[in-house]
């Protein structure tokens, strides 16, 4: 395949950086070796199913572990919580709007500089391992998710074990480097993935350079009854103590489901542990950030509703924990966690963990720096996250819900459909986002300074908030079976917002 055309600044950035790099200070202006970054992703996990944030369900001691030792993005935010979106501004710190890829399936075609690309560059040793998601379907019918990645679709990842997209946990595709012929993990693939990692982590502690490894798992994402029998089993029968906002006549269904998704869960959980094991083991833990995220959540019958698109909390907030002994505590059990209430979004990542190791961050780049808030500094503004959904794809538009705009800030939610304002919550005392006050005389004040803020944020990110069909007309998407499903309507069970895509 023909590698794609390099935006001009791509290239001048990528032949200077190198050399503005090397011996690049780390954070705080003392010397100290350039970190190394572990990135572990998780797919479809959602901020609320952690012990660390009162989940009784969930079983996942090291991640715990791990929270007590971290900065915790309590209002971590998936800016458009779907996979391809969120992976494009991932790796190019853009939003969706930005980079191109604002549905699934999109192929991701940079006009800046990428994580990997830019880690590179600074001399890190990159590598990636798992679900990429950002090579596209052009076809619109998903015929590239088990397809090779040419060298030049991996945007600087150099050691490479990936596929574009697979769910089948145990029987999972991937290519090795530059081999076209597909090859599958043994066994349950988030374990053999873990130990592929951990080799890859021992042998670059005996080497000089620093590296950037990003371990992209498949689990929890659906399907959930596939973990490993031991996992299961944890779960198996087990009583699940659901969320208020999961309706009365979905609660047998959500808790079936629900044993599944915890039962992957625990097994990343274990693989968590091999993961942090083999970095005290290899003696690296002190220089090494570790990051542990998700790209989206699950509604998972919260308000009714499967899976994310969404603007509700089960949907858009993640995880987000990150780990650097050397300048922000110490990794033994019982360091006093640092605990970060404002939202960090997804374009925010890749500008923030670059800042850290020293990095400058390209100019395409349009998410924060957040390195100097983690070193205690002030956040960078107080808009809140942006949360879009230019394009409804699959369930939005079975649910029947239009494009929308939002702001989740540390405490409000506050949502506008292309129909008008819609969703505006006081998340301290709602915290299950059951009492919408869009509209509400009580709240108007309220409403107005949110729609206020979101004009403005709007305004700052160029985002015109134009119809679906303006986006997808402009990408030439039509043909793509996700913006052709059937729309259908699913009003609130709490009798307080309706579908947003019902006829006029």
């Amino acid at each position: 395949m023909a590698m794609l055309p390099m935006n001009p600044d791509r290239r001048a950035f990528l032949k200077s950086a190198a050399g503005a790099f090397a011996g690049a200070p780390a954070i705080l202006g003392q010397s100290a070796p350039q970190p190394n970054v572990l990135f572990i992703l998780a797919d479809e996990w959602r901020a609320q199913a952690t012990g660390y944030s009162g989940d009784p369900n969930v079983r996942a001691p090291v991640l715990d572990r791990l929270a007590a030792q971290s900065v915790n993005f309590q209002t971590a935010v998936s800016g458009t919580p779907v996979c391809c979106p969120y992976r494009a501004s991932l790796l190019t710190g853009q939003f969706p709007l930005s980079n191109g890829v604002f549905i699934n399936d999109v192929e991701l075609k940079p006009k800046g500089v990428t994580m990997g690309e830019a880690f590179s560059a600074a001399g890190y040793r990159t590598g990636y391992i798992g679900k990429w998601h950002v090579y596209g379907s052009p076809d619109g019918k998903y015929g590239r998710r088990e397809a090779y990645i040419p060298p030049a679709s991996r945007f600087g990842f150099d050691y490479w074990k990936a596929c574009e997209c697979t769910h089948d946990y145990n029987h999972s595709l991937y290519y090795e480097g530059n081999d076209p012929q597909p090859k599958y993990w043994p066994g349950y693939d988030a374990i053999a993935q873990t130990a592929d990692a951990g080799a890859f982590i021992e042998r670059q502690a005996r080497a000089r350079d620093p590296f950037c490894l990003v371990l992209s798992f498949g689990p929890p994402h659906f399907p959930y009854a596939t973990a490993p029998e031991r996992y299961q089993e944890m779960y198996r029968g087990r009583e699940i103590r659901l969320r208020p906002n999961v309706p009365p006549d979905k609660r047998q269904e959500a808790a079936e489901i629900l044993r599944g998704y915890y039962a992957h869960m625990a097994a990343l959980d274990d693989c968590l542990d091999r993961l942090l094991a083999t970095l005290d083991r290899a003696g690296i833990a002190r220089d090494t950030i570790v990051v542990f995220t998700s790209d989206h959540g699950d509604m998972m019958l919260s308000q009714g509703l499967t899976t994310k698109l969404y603007p509700w909390d089960e949907s858009i907030r993640v995880p987000f924990l990150l780990r650097y002994p050397r300048r922000l505590g110490s990794s033994r059990p019982g360091s006093k966690a640092q605990r970060i209430r404002a939202p960090l979004n997804s374009p925010d990542i890749l500008p923030t963990l670059l800042g850290l190791c020293g990095i400058r961050a390209p100019s395409s780049v349009e998410g924060a720096d957040w390195s100097q808030v983690i070193a205690g500094g002030e956040p960078p503004g107080d808009t809140g996250a942006l949360i879009t959904l230019a394009v409804p794809i699959t369930e939005a538009r079975r649910y029947g819900f239009a494009e929308y705009r939002g702001l989740r800030t540390a405490r409000h939610t506050y949502v506008r459909s292309i129909r008008g304002p819609w969703l505006l919550y006081d998340n301290e005392r709602d915290p299950y986002q059951m009492h919408n006050l869009c509209g509400k005389p009580e709240a108007r004040d309220l409403q107005r300074g949110m729609d206020g803020a979101l004009d403005r944020e709007l305004k700052r990110r160029h985002d015109e908030f134009l119809p679906a069909a303006e986006y997808v007309k402009r990408a030439g998407l039509g043909h793509y079976g996700e913006v052709n499903v059937k729309v259908g309507r699913h009003p609130s069970p709490w009798g307080d917002w309706d579908s947003t895509l019902q006829p006029l």
